[in-house]
């Protein structure tokens, strides 16, 4: 992507509007062009716009991933057991809708033609269904109700997160990723803590507890979108048919080895960090003996904890990785450094010790959100179709989230009784070790 015009010579696309869709907040901005890298830096205010628009995302659906949909589970059980058993099946199905929905709606909203732009009704409507899932889960009678409600919300939630990322890509140039891929990772842990104490808050009432944080999480992913700057379609130059929806969820990784690398180095820490987070409620009430209103209180300020070291983290690292022109070294630390805090879990017997584990958790996943993103970008096998590899990356971040819940529910349920979380986390330092080593082994990035 340009945001300058084509050098004399370039051919014009007669299947792009030359006039495109302007932004609607702040001074104008000039239009991105199709299949050229951006050589011009966006301005403060447009890179604070992507902050908000990663927030608005996160804040809807992270709250429920890490703490609502537990206490929803809490409402409908009293046994331990069955209360994982709850929470396993309702999240593991809409894990599976991110997987498919992110793939596919980065393919989809690299050919929409819509004279609004390519990623912008992706965006808004992706935030309106997203809202309506969560209704249903607060409503809910039953776990099978509430496993429609999170599929719904995860699936058009992760048709905006496929537009979103592609517009990082269409927007920014090269270096201005490791900034911007910091601020998104602040973006994303403040939404965790703050859904977490709208948790705290709103525990009670199923209908606030659900829908404050998707309300506004709506409101702010449509400032970004009005402030995206779009390339507009007017027709789709690409076939879109049965072989081509198959390849939305694949990139060969024999052809592309560093793509995969980075898609196995996130699927790892993801599938590490969900193992224990889907399950963090649970924890403070089994291992540390908490009754559940102490235990939300405490994974509230454990929450802080975390996102406050991340936050510090993530703005070090991005700036650093950008200062030195190196990535890799950065995310495979980071990764090793967030399994083994996941170890250390085991053997923290106090609240106190439980928030300083967080805290190291924190630092690693700070450093590692902050950077990866950047990495990940400078190894996109086809930047015009940023949306639909994007898509495939991101299916290392939904596809752990539906078999975290899956295999540690069988972990925790069936060898730990519900209440040991001994194989639980052990089997997250495996996985995040794996990812540190895979993550070394790329080469195109420094």
């Amino acid at each position: 992507m340009s945001t300058t015009a084509p050098k004399p010579g370039f051919a014009p696309d007669p299947t792009i509007d030359p006039v495109g869709s302007p932004n609607l907040i702040g001074p104008k901005l000039p239009i991105p062009h199709l299949g050229i890298e951006n050589d011009r830096a966006r301005p403060w205010w447009f890179v604070l716009g992507i902050m908000l628009g990663q927030l608005g995302i996160f804040l809807a659906l992270m709250g429920p991933a890490t703490v609502s949909i537990q206490v929803k589970a809490g409402q409908l059980a009293s046994d331990a057991a069955e209360q994982a058993s709850i929470t396993a099946f309702a999240i593991a199905p809409g894990a599976l809708a991110a997987v498919i929905f992110n793939a596919l709606g980065g393919r989809i909203s690299d050919r929409t033609t819509s004279r609004f732009g390519r990623r912008r009704p992706w965006l808004i409507a992706g935030s309106m269904g997203m809202m309506v899932g969560l209704l249903l889960i607060a409503v809910a009678p039953n776990a099978l109700v509430m496993a429609i409600g999170w599929f719904l919300a995860q699936a058009t939630a992760n048709m905006a997160l496929a537009a979103f990322v592609a517009s990082i890509a269409d927007q920014l140039p090269a270096k201005q990723y490791g900034k911007a891929s910091g601020l998104v990772g602040i973006s994303g842990n403040l939404a965790i803590m703050c859904a977490t104490w709208l948790a705290a808050a709103f525990g009670d009432t199923m209908i606030a507890l659900f829908l404050v944080p998707a309300v506004i999480g709506m409101a702010l992913v449509m400032v970004f979108a009005v402030m995206l700057p779009e390339p507009v379609l007017v027709q789709n130059r690409l076939p879109f048919n049965l072989r081509e929806l198959v390849l939305s969820f694949w990139r060969n990784p024999v052809k592309f080895p560093d793509f995969g690398l980075a898609w196995g180095g996130r699927f790892t820490i993801i599938l590490a960090s969900y193992m224990f987070t889907t399950f963090r409620l649970l924890y403070m009430e089994n291992h540390l003996g908490l009754d559940p209103r102490a235990a939300v209180s405490a994974v509230a300020v454990g929450v802080t904890i975390y996102t406050v070291t991340s936050m510090a983290a993530s703005l070090f690292a991005g700036w650093l990785s950008d200062y030195l022109g190196r990535r890799k070294i950065l995310v495979a630390a980071a990764i090793l450094v967030f399994g083994v805090a996941t170890y250390m879990l085991l053997h923290a017997d106090t609240v106190t010790a439980f928030y300083v584990v967080e805290a190291v958790m924190g630092l690693a996943y700070g450093t590692y959100i902050a950077v990866d993103l950047a990495l990940v970008l400078e190894v996109l096998p086809n930047r015009e179709e940023a949306g639909k590899d994007l898509g495939v990356i991101n299916m290392a971040n939904a596809l752990p989230q539906s078999l975290a819940p899956a295999f540690g529910g069988f972990l925790l349920a069936n060898l730990g009784g519900g209440t040991d979380f001994t194989a639980l986390l052990l089997a997250a330092l495996a996985a995040a070790i794996l990812g540190a080593v895979m993550t070394m082994f790329i080469r195109g990035v420094k």
